[in-house]
C-alpha cells in the first residue's frame, strides 16, 4: 500500500492536556500537506481550527472524553456545540460503567441521542476495549449497529492500552455492514498501520505516521 493511501486514513491526532494553538496549528498544517482524513483536536481550538483550515481539511474532536461517564445530556450540548463550532466529525466515550452493568439499551439510546445532535456529521464511538471482554465487545458491536452511528472505534488512547489486530477483527466480525471500523491508540509503524487496514479500519487515529511521512521526507525517500 502507498504511504500516501494510509495517509488518506489518519486522523492525524493531538489531544495533549497540555496542547497549544501553535501545536494544533502545526498539525492542521500537516494534515493539509500529507492530505489525512481530518486532524483530532480538542473541542477548544475546533472553531479557531476550523476558520484557519477552511475546507482544506475535516476537523475532528472527542466528547465525553476520556472516561465516558458525562451524563447523556452533556454529551449531546457538547456534541451539538463541536458542530456548531465547525467539527465535521465526532468522536464520543461509551459510558463504560454502564457497559459492565450490561445496560445495552442505555447505551444504544445515549449513542442515538448523541448522533442526532451531531446534525448529519459523522459520529465515532469509543468503546475502549482494553477494559471489556470480548463478550462485552461484542455486546457493543450491537449497540453501535443500531444506534445509526457510522463508526466504531477501538481506544482512547489514555487508557491502559490502545488498538489490537484482534479487537479490529472481532469488530469486523460483528458490526453491521454501515458500521465502519476505526483503530487507535499505540499505532507506531507502517506496517501496523497497513494489518489494522487489511483487518477492516477505515481509519487510523495516530499522529506516528505523519511522523514517519517526514522522517521519509527528509531522508528523500518520500
Amino acid at each position: 500500500m502507498e504511504l500516501s493511501q494510509i495517509l488518506a486514513k489518519c486522523d492525524h491526532t493531538l489531544l495533549a492536556q497540555t496542547a497549544t494553538w501553535e501545536e494544533i496549528k502545526a498539525i492542521c498544517d500537516d494534515g493539509m500537506k500529507y492530505q489525512t482524513a481530518s486532524v483530532c483536536i480538542p473541542a477548544s481550538f475546533v472553531k479557531q481550527a476550523k476558520d484557519y483550515v477552511g475546507d482544506k481539511l475535516a476537523i475532528c474532536t472527542v466528547i465525553g472524553f476520556p472516561n465516558g461517564y458525562a451524563t447523556t445530556a452533556a454529551k449531546c450540548f457538547m456534541a451539538s456545540d463541536a458542530v456548531d463550532n465547525g467539527a465535521d466529525e465526532v468522536d464520543m466515550v461509551i459510558n463504560i460503567g454502564w457497559a459492565k452493568e450490561g445496560k445495552w439499551e442505555e447505551i444504544t439510546r445515549e449513542i442515538a441521542a448523541i448522533k442526532a445532535a451531531c446534525k448529519g456529521k459523522l459520529l465515532k464511538v469509543i468503546i475502549e476495549t482494553c477494559l471489556l471482554t470480548d463478550e462485552e465487545k461484542i455486546a457493543l458491536c450491537k449497540c453501535v449497529s443500531e444506534s445509526g452511528a457510522d463508526y466504531i472505534k477501538t481506544s482512547t488512547g489514555f487508557s491502559k492500552a490502545g488498538a489490537t489486530f484482534a479487537d479490529v477483527e472481532l469488530f469486523a466480525k460483528h458490526v453491521s455492514p454501515h458500521v465502519k471500523i476505526k483503530a487507535a491508540g499505540g499505532i507506531s509503524s507502517i506496517e501496523d498501520a497497513e494489518k489494522f487496514i487489511a483487518l477492516g479500519a477505515e481509519r487510523l487515529g495516530t499522529s506516528r505516521i505523519v511522523k514517519i511521512a517526514k522522517g521519509l521526507e527528509n531522508d528523500g525517500t518520500y
